[in-house]
């Protein structure tokens, strides 16, 4: 009888710790249950309130940029629109101006008409009445042929720049004639003669031009050298419009020395 008693207390056994490891399974699953439960409870109450406190800052920096940038929109455009106001503006000031620089050259242009420029006359040689003296100058100059009697001034002084020192040159004369005719009288003399000498000093006559006008008339220089060398008459009229008169008498007329250089290039060529 001893050995069924002996395997009855093997099987009491084996049950005892089958039950055992049937309640440590149920006790580690439950204990794990309750630990994903607490972390996820931790989670939520941690780590997730983190993250969507930080995705709403982001959120809201997104917002602000967005109406930041909106902003910045609205200003371009508003400053796009400002600028194109203010390119039409200056560029109907600039129009405005253009008009009214070549009006002032016209007009200063006009007044200048009656003046010509004395140019190597010594310094202080007109005394204190310089317009008798250079009225007297010009008939002794230029003889009674040309001037009777001395010719009526309105003005003359030298040109309003700094004096010159000793040994520099002299300051230009400017005289402003009371009649367009003798004026005229005296360039076509002038021109005839290109010096003058008046006692002992040889002079040069010219035209009174603008600074601008004075420009103009500069480009024609080289061209009107190359005219004079092939036998033609080129004259500059006012402002700045060349006339060529050719061999047999016609005339051409140039409103630019671009041209005139054609001009001259194709008379060469042929």
């Amino acid at each position: 009888m001893p050995p069924k008693a002996a395997k009855s207390t093997d099987r009491s056994s084996e049950l005892e710790s089958a039950t055992s490891a049937a309640v440590s399974r149920a006790d580690i699953i439950a204990l794990l249950a309750e630990h994903r439960t607490t972390l996820v409870a931790e989670l939520k109450t941690t780590f997730f309130d983190e993250v969507n406190c930080k995705l709403d800052e982001l959120q809201r920096e997104s917002d602000n940029h967005g109406e930041r940038l909106t902003s910045l929109e609205e200003n371009a455009n508003t400053f796009d629109q400002r600028v194109s106001r203010l390119e039409a503006t200056c560029s109907a000031l600039q129009t405005a101006n253009d008009k009214l620089k070549a009006k002032l050259v016209d007009v200063e242009g006009r007044h200048r008409r009656l003046n010509v420029r004395l140019v190597g006359l010594p310094e202080g040689i007109e005394g204190p009445q310089p317009s008798k003296f250079f009225a007297k100058l010009l008939q002794d100059a230029f003889g009674q042929d040309v001037f009777p009697t001395p010719p009526e001034l309105d003005r003359a002084h030298r040109s309003l720049v700094q004096k010159p020192g000793p040994g520099e040159r002299p300051r230009p004369v400017i005289i402003c004639f009371h009649r367009y005719q003798n004026k005229e009288l005296l360039i076509r003399e002038a021109r005839k003669r290109r010096e003058v000498k008046y006692q002992d000093n040889i002079f040069r006559v010219y035209e009174d031009y603008s600074p601008e006008v004075v420009d103009q008339r500069k480009v024609y220089k080289t061209v009107m050298s190359d005219l004079y060398r092939m036998g033609l008459r080129p004259s500059l009229l006012y402002p700045a419009r060349l006339r060529i008169t050719k061999q047999d008498g016609t005339r051409v007329m140039f409103g630019s020395a671009v041209e005139a250089k054609k001009f001259v290039e194709d008379f060469g060529g042929d």
